[in-house]
């Protein structure tokens, strides 16, 4: 489908979810922050804490060491944005190779494409320029069991963003940047209770972790990576042989600086930057400024206690998720989900169902988005599928 420009200001300001809030903070590419699998999407976007599948590479990279199967390769695909275009999407492959035991690498693509888009000066144009946006990420990670119940993993990404349109013989340079991310798991034996058998999980990922992203190598123009804190829990109930609940907690946070004024339709909120103790327009230029200057290092331990109003407001930054995974035999699953944000930042709130069907060694996950706030939710009531393949010798079941 093809789509004028204006379309695609309609999309950025859907992304950037900014109407009725506060003070949201927004970056670079977050098509990094989206859900690529069904499995993990059917639980509101959890996935820090599940056991281990071939799509932990997004989630968790150090859930590979206690993975079943040698190797995983898997695929999926998410329509974006249906109610505005029929073709943008997002995209994902990931493999992964159990070395030993102990160790497993993994490497994975995320495409996101934005479809085409025409350029019109003008209504009565008839040959516009035709472009096509696009963004994506390389990765690879190597996770090790440093005990038999935790692991830990380092990940590297490269990061290539092609948005810049030329206008006027202007030039469209993509943009790129790199990132790393540290992360661990904990997994316990299974645990005999009264009535069932348990297992207790937990692990973190600090993502993103880079250098801000600019198309112009400009400090003022550049963006900051969406680097974040994913914390997560879970417990399994193995009820016997047959039928297994696992039910998950996840919190994130992202690791970027809180903007200290906003700017809504000319009406200025927050810190007044200059003491007049007037909240303005120049309070909110030295603002933007100040904020444009700071190092994304530095921004990474800012965003831990920079808000305006203090440790509430950075309680708000926080985002949960609530989701519960039911499995037979390992062959059906079915899962449900709660995500919640606050209003003053993002506003998204969500429920999702999913369904999982393996038959040997493939396996196909799907699943569904309900908006449950009146933003926006680019995913709403559409379908995201994923498919899975595992082959090669089986280890030990954690």
């Amino acid at each position: 489908m093809k789509k004028t420009i204006l379309s695609t200001l309609s999309l950025f300001s859907i992304l950037l979810i900014q109407a009725q809030q506060q003070r949201p903070i927004t970056t670079a590419v977050p098509f990094l922050t989206v859900s690529a699998d069904a499995r993990s999407a059917g639980m509101a976007d959890i996935g820090v804490a599940t056991s281990a599948d071939a799509f932990s590479q997004q989630w968790n990279p150090a859930k590979y060491a206690f993975a079943t199967d040698k190797q995983g390769l898997s695929a999926s695909y998410t329509p974006y944005l249906t109610g505005l275009a029929n073709d943008i999407s997002l995209g994902q492959a990931t493999y992964y190779n159990k070395i030993s035991d102990r160790s497993a690498f993994a490497g994975s693509i995320r495409y996101f494409g934005f479809g085409e888009i025409e350029l019109r000066q003008d209504a009565s144009d008839p040959n516009p320029p035709i472009v096509s946006p696009n963004e994506f990420a390389l990765d690879g990670s190597y996770s090790l069991k440093l005990s038999e119940k935790f692991s830990m993993a380092v990940g590297a990404r490269y990061i290539h963003s092609n948005l810049k349109v030329a206008v006027n013989n202007n030039d469209a340079t993509a943009a790129s940047s790199f990132a790393i991310d540290v992360a661990g798991f904990y997994q316990s034996e299974e645990i005999a209770y009264k009535n069932f058998n348990g297992r207790w999980r937990a692990g973190f990922n600090m993502q993103n972790l880079g250098p801000k992203l600019s198309y112009d190598n400009d400090e003022i123009s550049a963006n900051f990576l969406p680097a974040n804190l994913k914390l997560g829990t879970g417990f399994d109930f193995i009820l016997d042989d047959y039928n297994k609940l696992g039910v998950n907690l996840e919190l994130n946070k992202l690791l970027v600086p809180t903007p200290k004024v906003e700017n809504n339709n000319g009406v200025y909120s927050g810190k007044d930057m200059n003491g007049d103790g007037v909240v303005d327009a120049t309070d909110f230029n030295l603002s933007n400024e100040d904020y444009r200057k700071t190092g994304w290092v530095s921004g990474i331990f800012k965003s831990l206690g920079d808000a305006p109003d203090g440790f509430k407001e950075e309680l708000k930054e926080v985002m949960y998720s609530l989701g519960a995974e039911y499995s037979y035999q390992d062959a059906f699953s079915m899962r449900l989900g709660y995500h919640h944000e606050n209003i003053s930042k993002s506003g998204l709130r969500y429920f999702s169902l999913g369904a999982g069907f393996k038959y040997t060694s493939v396996k196909v996950d799907v699943s569904y988005l309900f908006s449950a706030s009146k933003i926006p939710n680019p995913l709403e009531n559409t379908l995201r599928f994923s498919l899975t393949f595992n082959f090669g010798d089986k280890y030990e079941q954690y």
